[in-house]
């Protein structure tokens, strides 16, 4: 019987916790942990495809750059996001490749494909950015880099002595261009690391060529998309939370264990679902079940196999 295809979505909890310093050995440290439950997975006969978020790393060498800019010339935004896919690429293969080793004996061939995902240059996300990224500036400071560079500064943390921040487009994704070759790796039982991020985004050209462009694409939707190319059975979105709750922090909190792709469409739109936390995952939820996938499983990365197996997490069906 051929292997089920399962995409992972990794948050960025499973790479550097929000309370993580962003050290190389604490990502070691809890990548190394991610990958063993990982390896669990695919130990289990599943092919697999990860998918990873790099908020926190693309960040962070924006910050270094600027801080080292009169030294050394800074690199556009999409770059960073290259950077990072290898960065975390990297990480995430060296310890799957260690575990699966450790558990069957015999080297399990990883690969991380550095991933362009295609979006439109006319979505109306380009008309209002949304997105903030890089470091934080006081009104005066955010003034002059927004002049000097031409990029939109928002006020976004009132709180902090110093609020402002970039902001970029967040643009939906509508193709991979690397996606035969991920299935070439797929097809030939590679463990496939790719779109990390959501992906670096690029706009067709008119000469048949893709141009690299500053924005951020969610990378929850762009798992969706990733599991829908490679015709996967399951889309399972990995964040901090063993299930999906309404009411959310409130008394009267319920946890969800099942949802039809109409029953959680409409506890969206009544707000169940914010639009920063939880609301971009149960809409790729949707996606993906309503596209032909058999589910789509939120939960948290410790529960992962269990979720798989039906016994937790919350499933999400047609």
């Amino acid at each position: 019987m051929s292997k089920r295809v399962v995409v992972l979505a990794l948050g960025g909890n499973g790479i550097q916790p929000s309370n993580s310093k962003g050290s190389y050995e604490d990502q070691f440290k809890n990548i190394d942990v991610t990958a063993k439950q990982i390896a669990g997975l695919i130990e289990s006969r599943y092919k697999v495809v990860i998918t990873h978020g790099n908020g926190p790393q693309v960040g962070t060498i924006m910050t270094q750059m600027a801080a080292a800019a009169e030294q050394v010339p800074e690199q556009p935004m999409r770059i960073c996001g290259a950077m990072t896919q290898g960065q975390i690429g990297y990480l995430l293969q060296s310890r799957l490749q260690y575990h699966l080793l450790k558990m069957r004996g015999a080297p399990v061939p990883v690969c991380t494909v550095v991933t362009q995902v295609v979006v439109d240059k006319n979505d109306p996300a380009f008309q209002n950015p949304t997105k903030p990224v890089g470091s934080f500036y006081t009104k005066e400071e955010a003034d002059a880099i927004g002049k000097a560079n031409g990029y939109t500064m928002k006020e976004v943390a009132p709180e902090k002595p110093k609020p402002w921040r970039r902001v970029v487009c967040s643009p939906k994704p509508q193709d991979i261009v690397e996606i035969d070759s991920i299935m070439q790796l797929l097809d030939n039982h590679i463990v496939v690391i790719s779109c990390g991020g959501g992906g670096i985004p690029v706009v067709r050209a008119g000469d048949g060529d893709y141009e690299g462009i500053d924005a951020v694409i969610d990378k929850d939707y762009t798992a969706a998309l990733l599991a829908k190319k490679v015709d996967a059975d399951f889309l399972m979105i990995l964040t901090d939370v063993e299930k999906v709750a309404i009411n959310y922090g409130k008394p009267d909190q319920k946890w969800l264990d099942s949802l039809s792709s109409g029953e959680a469409e409409d506890m969206h739109k009544r707000g169940e679902f914010p639009g920063g936390s939880m609301g971009p995952k149960v809409t790729a939820a949707i996606d993906f079940v309503r596209w032909g996938g058999e589910a789509a499983i939120i939960t948290s990365l410790e529960k992962a196999r269990e979720a798989l197996e039906g016994k937790t997490g919350t499933i999400f069906r047609k």
